[in-house]
């Protein structure tokens, strides 16, 4: 189990080794009641873009990839390209 509090700053690393940023947000699923996506910026800095959509898609993670926590993040391959 890992707090949310402790995700924040963590470096993020995919599993080939590649630094893809570090956890500036989290995007909470509250009705499935669990994290839904790193962001690699702060949320503000996305809400106040005139490209909001781009950018969390560009500044955003799946959770779903995480593979392990630890003092990094580590993630599993993409399925889409950026």
């Amino acid at each position: 189990m890992v707090l949310l509090s402790d995700m924040y700053g963590k470096q993020i690393i995919s599993n080939d080794g590649k630094r893809l940023g570090v956890v500036e947000d989290l995007i909470i699923d509250f009705e499935e009641g669990k994290v839904a996506s790193m962001l690699t910026t702060k949320i503000d800095n996305l809400i106040k873009s005139e490209h909001t959509a781009q950018m969390l898609k560009k500044n955003s993670i799946s959770y779903d990839r995480v593979k392990n926590v630890s003092e990094t993040v580590i993630v599993g391959a993409s399925d889409q390209k950026h």
